[in-house]
Formats: C-alpha cells, sequence, structure tokens
C-alpha cells in the first residue's frame, strides 16, 4: 500500500508499506528517522532509501528496499500501473526519459545516512549517467530538505564529473555538498576482499616489520598501516591506513582467498582488546560497517597445512631450447610456454590492434541485468569510426587511442643458456634444489647467493652480441628503456604473483640493459618469490624466466585499470575502475600512496570521482580520455575472456601522454 501525507515524525511501523509518500514536500510531512530506518537497504554498512519525484505534482516518493530493488520496477508497477516486470522490457527508453531529458517525468535518486567524526548526516546523489541539469538538481535537494528529519544535515553528493562541475559553480549556502572523495578520505572502513579466517593476530609497525616480518607463518593475520607487497602467504590483512584496492597486496589477497580490509581504527581496536598475537576469527563482509575481529581458541598444537598447500599448480610444459629473440609484434597469447605471460599477453595486444578481433564486441552481445541489448551503447560509443559493421568500428575505436610501446621478448632459452654457462651457478641451483626437498633453514641464505652469483657471472659475448644486434634492429632511437620480467609462473588461474619478479624503468645504457636483464633472471630465485611457489607446489624445476625490453614511455600520467567494480563485482556490469597517477602505473601497484580513483560507466557512459590524490586535478580533456580508455578496456576484456560469458576482468596498466593511451601489461584479474 501507499501512506500518503503521514504526520510529522510518525512512529507508525512502515516496514510493510511498499513506499512512504509525501504530498508535495509539505512542510508538515516528514519522513522520521525511524521510517527511513524501516524502508532502508544498506550497502557497506551505510543505510539508504531510493527516492522518486512525480515532477507533475511534486510528489516524493520513498521505496521500501524489501518490496524494490530497482526504481524502475516502483515506478512501472506503482506509479504507471504497468503489470510486474513490464517496464524493464522498456528500459532503455525509460532510462533515457528519467536520466537524459531535461522535461524527464520523474527524477531519481537515493538517500544515504552517513556518519563521520561521529556525527550523523545525509547525503543526496543519483546515478553515473545523470545529466540533469542545475535547476532540476537543486529543485531536488530542496525538496528532500524539506522532507526529511530536519535535525540532520543533508548534502548533495555528485554522482559524476558533470554534476561535479555544476556543483563547484553554486553557492555552498545554495547547495551544501559533500564530494565522494571527501567521504572517502575520512572512511573508517574499505572492503578490499571479502572473507573470513581464523589465525594469529600480528600487529606491526614498518619498523618491525622490517625487523619481524620473517616471523609469519601462514596461519597469521597482519596489520599494518599499509600492509607492504613483499609479505609471505598469510591467512589475512588489515590497513589501518588507505590503500587502493589494486596495489600489488591486494591482488595477492584475491589471488589467495583472503580477507582483506582498511579499518582506520584497527590499531587502536587491537589494542584495547589485547588481541595482538591472539588466536582471532577475522571477517570482511560486503554489507558490514567493520571488519570483525573477536578472540578465538587457540589450537593445541600447530596448525595443520592448509588447504591451498595441498593442491598442487600445474605449469604448462616450457619450451627451453633453440627460441629465438622475437619482437612483440609476432607474439600470440599461446607463446607464453617460450616467454612468459607478460610478453605473450603484450604480443596478442599488438595482434589486436594490427589485425583486430572477432571478439571485440563480445561483452555487449550478452544480455545483463534488466538490459537485454547493450549493442545500442557500444554503437553509440564508436560512432563515426569507419568500418562496415560494428566490429571493424569497434576496432577502429581500439586503434585510435591506443598503442603497445615497441619491444623485443627474450625468450626462456636465453634464460637457461646462462645458468648453463657457469658451473658455479649451476652447483648453486643443486643446493637450493636439495633444501627444498628437505625443507632445511637455509633456503633464504642460498637464494640470495644464487641471486649474487647471477648478478655477478658475466654475460658471454655470443649472447650479448644475440641482444644487442635485436635491440638495434626493432628499437632503434629509443633512449629509455623498461626491462620487464615475463615468467611462466605467473598470472596463473591459483597463482598471481603479482609484484613478486622484478622489472625496471628508466634503463638508459647497454651495460644497463644487461645488467637488468640479469636482475630479472635472479628475481625468479628470490627467496620470496622461491618460498611463494614451494608453497603451492610449484618446482623450481618448473619455472623459467623471460625479459622484455621495452620502449619507456615518458607521459604525463598513469595508472592502473581493472574492467569490474572491485567493490561489487558480482553486479555492477557497467563500470570500470581507474586509478591514476600523475607519475606512473608503478606508484599505483606499489601502494605506498593514494592514487586518485574513478569509476567510469562503459554502458551509458559518465564517469564518478572516488578518491583524489593531492595536487591530481584531472582536466575535461583527461576525463574524456579516461572515459575512452575505459570503453577500450571492455573490448579488451571480450578478446581476452577464455569464456563466451565474456565476464572476465582484464587488470590493464596503462600510461598517457597528451590524447594518446599506452598499453603497458594486461593480465587476468581475479574477482
Amino acid at each position: 500500500m501507499t501512506t500518503a501525507a503521514p504526520q510529522p515524525n510518525a512512529g507508525s511501523d512502515h516496514s510493510k508499506d511498499v513506499s512512504y509518500l509525501i504530498d508535495g514536500g509539505s512542510p508538515d510531512s516528514k519522513l522520521s528517522l525511524l521510517a527511513f530506518h524501516q524502508l532502508a537497504g544498506h550497502m557497506a554498512g551505510c543505510p539508504f532509501v531510493k527516492v522518486v519525484v512525480e515532477r507533475s505534482n511534486n510528489r516524493l516518493h520513498f521505496i521500501n528496499a524489501r518490496e524494490y530493488q530497482f526504481h524502475a520496477d516502483y515506478i512501472g508497477e506503482r506509479i504507471m500501473g504497468l503489470p510486474v516486470g513490464e517496464i524493464r522490457g522498456q528500459i532503455d527508453d525509460f532510462n533515457k526519459q528519467v536520466y537524459l531529458r531535461d522535461d524527464r517525468p520523474y527524477v531519481l535518486g537515493i538517500v544515504a545516512l552517513q556518519k563521520r567524526d561521529g556525527e550523523q548526516f545525509f547525503t543526496l546523489e543519483t546515478v553515473e549517467i545523470d545529466t540533469m541539469g542545475k535547476a532540476i538538481l537543486v529543485a531536488f535537494y530542496e525538496l528532500l530538505k524539506q522532507s526529511l528529519d530536519p535535525t540532520l544535515p543533508l548534502f548533495f553528493k555528485p554522482a559524476n564529473h558533470h554534476q561535479e562541475s555544476i556543483v563547484r559553480g553554486l553557492d555552498s549556502q545554495i547547495l551544501p555538498r559533500l564530494y565522494n572523495h571527501e567521504l572517502y578520505a575520512t572512511q573508517d572502513f574499505v572492503l578490499l576482499n571479502a572473507g573470513e579466517a581464523q589465525g594469529r593476530l600480528r600487529l606491526f609497525t614498518a619498523e618491525t616489520y622490517r625487523r619481524d616480518g620473517h616471523t609469519l607463518k601462514w596461519y597469521d593475520i597482519i596489520c599494518m598501516d599499509r600492509v607492504p607487497d613483499d609479505i609471505p602467504r598469510v591467512s589475512g590483512l588489515i590497513n589501518s591506513a588507505h590503500t587502493t584496492p589494486l596495489s600489488h597486496t591486494n591482488v595477492l589477497a584475491c589471488g589467495w582467498g583472503i580477507p582483506n580490509a582498511v579499518q582506520v581504527n584497527a590499531r587502536a581496536m587491537i589494542m584495547d582488546q589485547g588481541l595482538d598475537g591472539q588466536w582471532v576469527r577475522y571477517a570482511v563482509e560486503s554489507k558490514a560497517s567493520s571488519i570483525l575481529l573477536e578472540k578465538a581458541a587457540a589450537p593445541a598444537s600447530p596448525p595443520e597445512r592448509p588447504a591451498w598447500s595441498v593442491h598442487r599448480v600445474r605449469l604448462e610444459l616450457p619450451e627451453t631450447e633453440n627460441t629465438a629473440i622475437m619482437p612483440l609484434s609476432r607474439l600470440r597469447m599461446t607463446d607464453r610456454y617460450r616467454f612468459g605471460t607478460k610478453a605473450a599477453n603484450l604480443g596478442e595486444l599488438v595482434h589486436v590492434l594490427d589485425q583486430g578481433s572477432a571478439r571485440l564486441t563480445g561483452f555487449y552481445r550478452v544480455p545483463r541485468t534488466a538490459r537485454a541489448d547493450l549493442l545500442p551503447y557500444l554503437s553509440a560509443e564508436v560512432e563515426g569510426k569507419s568500418g562496415h559493421n560494428l566490429g571493424e568500428k569497434a576496432w577502429q575505436y581500439l586503434v585510435s587511442y591506443l598503442q603497445v610501446p615497441r619491444g623485443i621478448a627474450l625468450p626462456f632459452s636465453l634464460q637457461v643458456e646462462f645458468l648453463q654457462s657457469s658451473w658455479r651457478i649451476q652447483q648453486a641451483i643443486g643446493r637450493l634444489k636439495m633444501a627444498l626437498e628437505l625443507g632445511a633453514k637455509e633456503i633464504d641464505s642460498l637464494c640470495l647467493e644464487l641471486q649474487r652469483l647471477i648478478r655477478t657471472t658475466r654475460m658471454s659475448d655470443k649472447l650479448r652480441e644475440c641482444i644487442d644486434e635485436q635491440i638495434a634492429n626493432y628499437l632503434a632511437g629509443v633512449r629509455s628503456f623498461v626491462v620487464r620480467s615475463s615468467s611462466n609462473a605467473e598470472d596463473l588461474k591459483d597463482f598471481s604473483a603479482a609484484g613478486i619478479y622484478e622489472s625496471f624503468n628508466h634503463v638508459t645504457t647497454a651495460d644497463k640493459i644487461f645488467e637488468s636483464i640479469k636482475e630479472v633472471w635472479g628475481s625468479l630465485v628470490s627467496p620470496r618469490s622461491v618460498r611463494l611457489r614451494q608453497e603451492v607446489g610449484i618446482s623450481l624445476d618448473d619455472c623459467y624466466m623471460g625479459v622484455i625490453i621495452q620502449e619507456e614511455v615518458q607521459g604525463n600520467m598513469g595508472g592502473v585499470m581493472v574492467t569490474t567494480n572491485p567493490a561489487d563485482p558480482t553486479s555492477d556490469f557497467r563500470n570500470v575502475y581507474i586509478n591514476v597517477s600523475a607519475k606512473s602505473a608503478t606508484e599505483v601497484v606499489a601502494g605506498k600512496s593514494m592514487p586518485s580513483q574513478y569509476l567510469y560507466n562503459t554502458v551509458e557512459g559518465g564517469g564518478r570521482t572516488l578518491a583524489k590524490s593531492e595536487g591530481n586535478e584531472l582536466s575535461e580533456m583527461q576525463e574524456q580520455l579516461l572515459q575512452r580508455l575505459a570503453f577500450c578496456g571492455r573490448l579488451l576484456q571480450s578478446h581476452f575472456s577464455q569464456d563466451y560469458a565474456f565476464s572476465t576482468p582484464v587488470d590493464i596498466e596503462w600510461s598517457a601522454q597528451g590524447n594518446q593511451l599506452y598499453l603497458l601489461q594486461l593480465r587476468p584479474y581475479k574477482v
């Protein structure tokens, strides 16, 4: 039923009502806080109520979240009188009417109850695609302000860059505002990876981690300001300072399937409850407002081996003999068994840009929730590109904006040739293998000694000349290089290896190139990489390292994009998540500082600012460039997906120079 014109702060039970309706924003009719909570749904611990304004009569509807998940369903059934579900068959036309037109019949939004510094307040926001102008926006805010509990302030929260621009031009007395990035900066809890674990809680500072980090066990749950990316495999992560979901640390947490969150007051919570060093149950849930930490019974004896240590990761049989150095332009994804995953994926990217792909439109050909046909949205974005069909236009769209920097790939066979050239290295490898088999204590010291030998062993003239010749052939004129790792033991279904192998930027001389190549080869036997692989049953005998030597792009911004929304990967099919640094993608994945963070809609279009790094304000041209990057990401997701739902996200490191986008790496992203 619908409740019309209730009395102020009425305490009646609205838990079974479809909505709570206020006529004309009457000053005598307000939604009480009690009624708000009875109608509210929850997201990330924040209660919210969907609202609809009928513009013809100024009626305001607060929708019961238990009855209606979408504004459109409520409007179709309760206002327009359509049969249940019928509005979904008209959803594209409906969305154009209510989000894109100035003469829209309805205004849609969400009112959320927020808390900051112990104070409660309401925020009003719309959706990313809403193009409402200043007049509608201000009128919407005024109507809500008149109709909510007057003891709590109401702020408008811009939902996209268009609204951010409008708000900046309005007096804050007329329209009080709070930006997403302002709320994010003061948010106590941010879900990074949902999950639950029992283990021993360990509280570290940067100094104590450097001193005692080697004592961590697989069953430990580590809490630090920002957990560093050189952690061994553990059972849970807690960051007491904000970090990005795209850091190497969180990519590892996703790959390991362990809980990870930002909880700003975690250190005080742990100290107050005396939990440091204690066994606890730790949970991170999508609808929670904080992490869950509670004491648990310590095991009577050392815990049994975890399930992941029993499950063995198997590698594809590599080719390690008589493989020539290749330019990236001649590699395909199937060449990973000779050159490693990174090199093969970059080669595949070059192939797609050169030759196109029949798979590019795959994501948009699959019906999504309440969207039977996404192809018109893609068609609108690539309109104007040459081609006889949508697939060709999509390819031209990619070619217009994307490049992969020139590069060559050194195969596994060169690493094998180098290692076999030294009997000292061969002896050191034998000692390390024996120690791994026996579980000896000397594993770390043997790894370090082997790395030292690889660094200091002279590369033969024949091998050096072979590499030098190919650099001269394919990279003549390049002044600065990147030397990247490309192993067969990374980006696997059950083994991420994010950040455990070395890559080097700003390499400018031949001697430094050859030093960097040996450092990359040596990173395959670092103590950390050896232990992480050993834990999941990847034998040192099966691991090889290729090397990418690539032109370095001097961009004016860079970052990382994943073609999903990490906060809502299962139901949000529209948005991709982009982190931006004024320096490079390396700054993002290192996780040592906070990048700017954005969501970009790859269906209807439009971007939203989630978090801002200091002094990193995007220009309108840069915002448009990131929107194109987002659509390009969706097209590449379609090509690289191993299934025909085309839903497997990809993780892309990128750089931008003016209006040109460069893709530096691409890998699968586990959600």
